[in-house]
C-alpha cells in the first residue's frame, strides 16, 4: 500500500467504507467490514507485499494458485476515481494468474462471520473460484484439499496478538505445505500493535487455536516475520520446514504509525479497539463482557455483576453485526469506557485486576477459567491475580521470558 503522508479522516471513512472487496461478493452497502478512522499518521510511503507485483509474478504466473485471503486480502491503488483497491483474487486473475482455489480462516471469506462460528465451504459469487473452509471441519488444509495446487499465498491482515487466530491458520497452512511439497508465499502488512513486545509468554501444555507458539501475547512482529520465526524454529510438526518466500514491506518500521484501512476482523471496528484489543481481550475468559454487542467492542467493558457505584458507566449488549449472541445478552452492564485510553504501548493489567476485586464472589469472576488460561498462556496470570498481586508485580515476573523471546525475535525481524 502507498499510504500517502496525509490521508483524511474523509477518505478513509468514506471512500474505504464505500468500495469493498468485489471478489468476496460484497457490495457497497456491505460497509460493517470498513474502519472509519481520524487521519492516518504515516511518515514514509509503506507498500504491502501483494501491492509489490513485480517481485513475485514470476513465481506464481504459470501455476496452480491456492490463496489464503479473506476480506484483508487487498491491493491498493492510487487515486483512480473512486475505487481505492481491489481484492488480490481479481487483481491476480486479471493479470492471468490461475487461481484453483482460495482457503478462508475464521470469520470467513468475507470477514462477517461472528467469532468462533464455524465456516463453511463455498464458492466466491463473483469468480465461481471454491473456498474452502479453514474454521469448520479442519483448521489444517488437508492433503486432498491441497491437491492439484502447485504454490500457495498467505495474505491476511494480522494484528499482532497470540490470540488472533489467523497466527494459527498460518502455522497450519504451512505445516500442511511443508507435507505436501508446495512452496508457500506470504505476501507481508504492517502490523497495527508492532511497536511494542509485551506479556507473559505462552508456557507448554497451554497449547490452542488461540495460541500455538511460546511467544508473549503481543509479539512485535509482522506476520511475514512471524512466518520465518516459526520456520526457522522449527515450530511446525516433527520440526518440518516449509518452502517460504516473504514478499516484505518497502518503507516500514516497526515503529511507523499504521491504519488498517478495513477492519481485520468484525469485532474489531477501528484502530482504538485494535490497540486496546491485546488488553481487553482477557475478559473472554471473565464473566465481564468486552464490549461485544455494541458499537465499541474492545473498548467498554462490563457485566451486572460489577458494583455502580465504582463502575457509573453502562450498556445492554444486543445482538449486532459480528456479535449474534454476545456475553450478557439484554442484560445490563456496569462497566468502564476506556476508548479515550491515549495509545498503548503495553499491556494494561489494572482493567482486569480492579475488575475482579470489585465482582462480588469473586470466585465466580473467572467463569471461563480454562478459556482464560489458553488466552494468558498458563494458569499463572490468574492465579497470581487471584492471590491480590498487583500489575507491577506481575508483570515483572514475564521479565526473563520476555528477553528470552525477543533474542529469539531478534533473528527474525526483517524491518528496524
Amino acid at each position: 500500500m502507498k499510504n500517502h503522508i496525509e490521508l483524511s479522516s474523509y477518505f478513509l471513512g468514506g471512500i474505504f467504507s464505500l468500495f469493498l472487496t468485489s471478489s468476496c461478493g460484497q457490495t457497497p452497502k456491505k460497509i460493517e467490514n470498513s474502519i472509519a478512522v481520524a487521519a492516518v499518521v504515516v511518515k514514509t510511503e509503506i507498500v504491502v507485499g501483494a501491492n509489490q507485483t513485480a517481485k513475485y509474478i514470476g513465481l506464481i504466473k504459470d501455476k496452480k494458485i491456492g490463496i489464503v485471503a479473506n476480506n484483508t486480502s487487498v491491493i491498493f491503488k492510487k487515486n483512480t476515481g473512486n475505487e481505492a483497491y481491489v481484492h488480490a483474487v481479481d487483481s491476480l486473475l486479471s493479470l492471468g494468474v490461475n487461481i484453483v482455489k482460495a482457503f478462508a480462516p475464521e470469520h470467513g471469506f468475507r470477514g462477517d462471520v461472528d467469532a468462533g462460528a464455524k465456516i463453511k465451504d463455498e464458492k466466491d459469487p463473483k469468480t465461481n473460484i471454491p473456498v474452502t473452509s479453514l474454521y469448520g471441519a479442519n483448521y489444517k488444509p488437508t492433503q486432498e484439499q491441497l491437491q492439484g495446487i502447485d504454490m500457495l499465498v498467505f495474505d491476511i491482515q494480522d494484528v499482532g496478538t497470540r490470540f488472533y487466530t489467523y497466527l494459527s491458520t498460518l502455522h497450519y497452512v504451512m505445516e500442511a505445505c511443508a507435507e505436501k511439497g508446495i512452496p508457500l508465499v506470504v505476501f507481508d502488512r504492517p502490523n497495527p500493535n508492532g511497536h511494542y513486545v509485551d506479556g507473559p509468554v505462552l508456557k507448554k501444555g497451554f497449547e490452542s487455536f488461540v495460541g500455538l507458539h511460546p511467544v508473549p501475547i503481543v509479539y512485535g512482529m509482522t506476520i511475514g516475520e512471524y512466518a520465518k520465526m516459526i520456520n526457522g524454529e522449527k515450530w511446525l510438526k516433527n520440526r518440518i520446514q516449509c518452502d517460504l518466500r516473504v514478499i516484505a514491506l518497502e518503507n516500514y518500521t516497526h515503529q511507523t504509525a499504521y491504519s488498517l484501512p478495513l477492519r481485520p476482523s468484525p469485532n474489531l471496528p477501528n484502530d482504538k479497539a485494535i490497540n486496546l484489543y491485546p488488553s481487553i481481550c482477557l475478559f473472554e475468559g471473565t464473566n465481564v463482557n468486552e464490549g461485544r454487542g455494541t458499537e465499541k467492542q474492545f473498548q467498554v467493558f462490563g457485566s451486572p455483576y460489577l458494583p455502580s457505584d465504582l463502575y457509573a458507566f453502562t450498556y445492554t449488549p444486543v445482538s449486532n453485526f459480528g456479535s449474534k449472541d454476545p456475553k450478557h445478552l439484554g442484560k445490563k452492564c456496569y462497566g468502564l469506557d476506556v476508548s479515550q485510553t491515549p495509545k498503548l504501548n503495553k499491556i494494561d493489567l489494572n482493567w482486569l485486576i480492579d475488575a475482579y476485586k470489585a465482582t462480588p464472589k469473586s470466585d465466580e469472576f473467572f467463569k471461563f477459567a480454562a478459556f482464560f488460561d489458553k488466552l494468558a498462556g498458563s494458569d499463572e496470570l490468574r492465579k497470581q491475580i487471584i492471590e491480590g498481586e498487583s500489575m507491577e508485580q506481575i508483570k515483572s515476573s514475564w521479565n526473563a521470558d520476555l528477553a528470552a523471546f525477543k533474542e529469539v525475535r531478534a533473528k527474525y525481524v526483517l524491518y528496524p
